[in-house]
């Protein structure tokens, strides 16, 4: 896949489009994963490479994507990347960002003014970014997507509301202008945005971390934000990411949530997964495996990992 890629699927009665901004090498695996073995990744060469693993180097390969919903007659945008010429001195890959995610929008036909519903699964700097975007005096931040109401986890709200160091930064550029401007709507537990799309509450990445549920004419799916970012975690559920906040919630979430996905056949859609960017999971003795691999464009056909 090359970057600032777009690619579209049919789930029931809804469109589901992937934008994909960048997609690269990111960190080192060990690091991203830090309880997964280096065995895994080696054990796993043959199909984490090149889509998920450069073993040359020893780097996770990620995404930096959205996932935009036309379902109901509006349109749902998941996530909103890493946002342009940010202050960010702790993370410097996204420090000063410059990208062209108002243009992947574009090439799907998307404008800001027709979203409808943006869905941040929680409030971390590359899910949040494009909430807002520069507006006419300097330092002044105003939403992106001027007509749509802004669904916030009120568990990470509260949390970062309050936060210090680069997490502040996030929330007042990224957050706190969409409060402002009347648009934000805080949410626990449970939000039903339409009948085929529902938010849950998934915490332990963050305190508010969620996933959104699709289901629609026989066909079911889950966004899962990063409850996974990496294929290993599929294999190893109890490993977390070095980004989780509490673990121990975390690995605990990651196991319900790839429970139910491999018990209802729900798709499985991480924020940060390359390659096709979908996955099949199931049940393998006490754990999970992966099954095909499907792209948003339909195909699929990968063969399984170990």
């Amino acid at each position: 896949m090359t970057n600032e890629s777009v690619q579209k699927t049919v789930l029931g009665d809804v469109e589901v489009i992937r934008v994909v901004e960048w997609q690269g090498p990111f960190g080192p695996a060990a690091d991203i994963v830090p309880g997964a073995g280096e065995e895994v990744w080696r054990e796993n060469e043959a199909l984490l490479a090149p889509d998920h693993w450069d073993p040359a180097s020893g780097l996770a390969v990620m995404a930096l994507q959205s996932w935009v919903l036309r379902s109901g007659g509006r349109t749902v945008l998941i996530d909103t990347g890493v946002g342009n010429g940010r202050e960010r001195p702790e993370s410097p890959q996204f420090h000063h960002w410059r990208g062209d995610f108002p243009g992947g929008l574009a090439r799907a036909g998307i404008r800001p003014e027709d979203v409808d519903v943006v869905v941040n699964t929680h409030v971390h700097a590359d899910h949040v970014g494009w909430n807002t975007r520069e507006g006419g005096a300097p330092g002044e931040w105003v939403p992106t997507f001027p007509n749509a109401q802004y669904l916030v986890p009120a568990a990470d709200d509260a949390h970062f509301g309050k936060a210090g160091g680069e997490d502040r930064l996030v929330y007042a550029d990224s957050v706190a202008p969409v409060h402002r401007a009347g648009q934000a709507v805080l949410w626990d537990g449970h939000h039903r945005i339409d009948e085929n799309l529902v938010l849950e509450s998934a915490p332990g990445h963050t305190p508010g971390s969620s996933v959104l549920r699709l289901a629609s004419g026989g066909e079911r799916a889950v966004f899962v934000g990063d409850v996974l970012h990496s294929p290993v975690q599929v294999l190893r559920p109890d490993c977390n990411s070095c980004f989780c906040l509490a673990p121990a919630e975390a690995a605990a979430t990651r196991r319900r949530v790839l429970g139910r996905a491999a018990d209802e056949r729900e798709l499985v859609v991480p924020a940060h997964f390359g390659g096709t960017g979908i996955a099949e999971v199931r049940r393998a003795g006490a754990g999970f495996a992966l099954g095909e691999w499907r792209g948003a464009d339909g195909d699929g056909g990968a063969p399984e990992l170990h």
